[in-house]
């Protein structure tokens, strides 16, 4: 992973953002705000919008994820544990820990998810 700095500024505006379905689960989007593709060097800040009555299956990531909850109130469960998180929430998934998302509110959620730049195996638990 390179920790060089980057050479220039980058301004991405929200329209500019185009969001795609997540195959994990019906109803999951995501959109990149910042990535290496834009030029950051280190990580990459992406967005992700749950609909209600989303349930996005139990996997793994090769890397870390920090998040930030921006909308909404969802169950996150990380290993053995859930937890009930809403706007303003912050959360550390360590790379290799299984975890899933479920909405049962009525609303939408939405977080930001800041990963390291690189490849990120994503694996399905069954």
């Amino acid at each position: 992973m390179s920790h060089s700095t980057a050479t220039e500024a980058v301004i991405r505006r929200g329209d500019e953002i185009e969001y795609e379905a997540v195959d994990a689960a019906d109803g999951l989007e995501k959109g990149v705000l910042i990535a290496a593709e834009h030029g950051a060097p280190n990580f990459a800040i992406r967005r992700f919008t749950l609909e209600a009555g989303v349930e996005v299956p139990k996997h793994t990531n090769g890397v870390e994820h920090e998040q930030y909850v921006l909308e909404g109130s969802y169950v996150v469960g990380i290993g053995e544990d859930e937890h009930t998180v809403e706007a303003g929430d912050s959360l550390l998934i360590p790379a290799g820990v299984p975890h899933w998302y479920r909405n049962e509110g009525d609303d939408q959620g939405a977080f930001l998810c800041a990963v390291p730049n690189g490849d990120d195996t994503i694996e399905l638990v069954e």
